[in-house]
């Protein structure tokens, strides 16, 4: 069981990756302690593992802020990405699937497919599609057979805008050409084509990377 401090953690480190507190603010504990309803001491503890995590930096004085990312560190962590989920992709298709996974990962397709049909993006969704995203990249990964895939991409989305649990839901045309990918990427793994699945997965995410660098202010707000 998480202890207060761990949620807390794993609360404002969402909010950081997802870019919901932006690069370079100043965290104060007192006014952040209130608007989390929770005492300075579980939350001095979640600051301190946050910035071991590389997410803040301590400053003398000053407290901790939010770093901040240069957007050439966060292309580059979207490469790396891009080549260990495509391995991933392809021992997950070279070793096949057994038929839960396959029918899973067509449910989640299926998904995408309702929320996207409509043929704009209703609010709603959101959150549907961004757990559909989540599970369908998750499954891949996890049936890689190789755990080091998972442990290393896990670090590459400890990098602002990289998770992909990050969707930049005002374009469709971009979902929607991200979800067409999926069925590509999991045609090819289904039918064990694992040269075919590992440059499908590679393009998807790199592809992601490059359409966050072209929008990086809007979407970072600089």
């Amino acid at each position: 069981m998480q202890t207060l401090s761990q949620k807390i953690t794993e609360q404002l480190r969402e909010q950081i990756l997802s870019g919901a507190l932006k690069p370079g603010q100043h965290l104060e504990e007192i006014p952040l302690a209130s608007q989390l309803g929770v005492s300075r001491t579980p939350l001095r503890g979640a600051l301190n593992a946050l910035a071991h995590q590389g997410l803040l930096t301590y400053q003398a004085k000053r407290g901790y802020l939010i770093r901040r990312f240069d957007i050439r560190d966060i292309v580059a962590a979207y490469a790396v990405r891009a080549n260990l989920e495509g391995m991933a992709c392809r021992m997950a298709a070279e070793q096949g699937l057994s038929d839960e996974l396959i029918a899973l990962l067509h449910e989640q397709l299926a998904a995408g497919d309702a929320m996207l049909g409509k043929g704009y993006l209703a609010a709603e969704d959101f959150e549907p599609y961004r757990q559909m995203n989540v599970m369908l990249h998750e499954v891949l990964i996890d049936n890689s057979a190789n755990h080091w895939i998972g442990e290393f991409v896990q670090r590459t989305q400890e990098i602002p805008y990289v998770s992909s649990r990050l969707m930049l839901w005002h374009d469709y045309a971009t979902i929607l050409r991200s979800h067409d990918d999926h069925h590509r990427i999991v045609d090819a793994v289904i039918r064990r084509e694992g040269w075919r699945a590992e440059a499908l997965m590679r393009e998807h995410v790199y592809f992601a990377g490059r359409f966050l660098e072209a929008n990086f202010a809007r979407v970072s707000g600089d």
